[in-house]
């Protein structure tokens, strides 16, 4: 794996993670009983997205190194998912 797979497969990691975290401990403006008029009463009451951001970080760094880790070690290849036999090596005839 290389610098940039690295990379992708990091902000791919974060992405997830992200859309993970962006509903936990929300509250609404509708809970709140503070609803700005013209927005929906679902809407964000204090939104804290620098905070959200640096929640996903710190979670997805470890995940990202668990995953890396074993994809540059080996532990688990491609061929461990192809059930279907479908990349097997072809046989050389030796005639």
């Amino acid at each position: 794996m290389g610098p940039v797979s690295g990379l992708v497969l990091f902000a791919v990691i974060w992405t997830v993670v992200f859309f993970i975290v962006l509903p936990l401990r929300l509250v609404t403006q509708g809970e709140a009983g503070e609803i700005v008029p013209g927005t929906h009463a679902s809407s964000p009451a204090n939104f804290d997205i620098k905070r959200k951001a640096k929640v996903t970080t710190l979670w997805a760094l470890p995940i990202w190194v668990i995953v890396a880790g074993t994809i540059l070690t080996g532990a688990i290849s491609v061929r461990d998912f192809d059930w279907f036999d479908r990349m097997s090596t072809p046989e050389v005839s030796r005639d």
